[in-house]
């Protein structure tokens, strides 16, 4: 019997990890991440400057 959540990590990845779209002819990747399209590769990147500023202010408090 197999453990479903072991499973789950032995294939690809199956979408894209902003959208949770479909991958077309060619898979993007940031920071090991598969995104579907560069609109996907902007926001990616958008949110995690968004968490490096907030974590920034959050140490100099």
């Amino acid at each position: 019997m197999r453990n479903s959540s072991h499973s789950l990590h032995r294939g690809s990845v199956r979408c894209c990890a902003i959208c949770g779209g479909r991958f077309g002819l060619i898979r993007y990747y940031c920071w090991r991440t598969a995104l579907c399209s560069k609109k996907c590769v902007d926001r990616f990147k958008a949110r995690r400057e968004a968490d490096h500023k907030w974590l920034r202010w959050l140490r100099a408090a």
